[in-house]
């Protein structure tokens, strides 16, 4: 599985407005940004992107995931965190 196939899993199920994927040979990460990540759990963040994936964990076909996810607001403070 590559990137780009995770990419767009996601994307047609979850609608987020920004998603990057990196990785190969079924080792993946990912970084998510929606405001539905929003006064979430940590866990509950961790559940909406793995549901999407989870066929593909059962088949072993993606081996790890690295899961970042931030909520606009979040992701516009870290951008501008490093951008200083």
């Amino acid at each position: 599985m590559k990137s780009k196939e995770i990419y767009l899993i996601l994307n047609k199920k979850l609608k987020l407005k920004k998603i990057y994927v990196d990785g190969n040979n079924g080792n993946f990460n990912i970084i998510a940004i929606d405001d539905i990540f929003e006064k979430l759990s940590y866990v509950k963040q961790q559940k909406i992107i793995y549901e999407p994936l989870s066929e593909y964990i059962f088949k072993k076909i993606i081996h790890s995931l690295i899961i970042k996810t931030y909520s606009l607001k979040e992701w516009k403070n870290k951008i501008n965190k490093y951008n200083k």
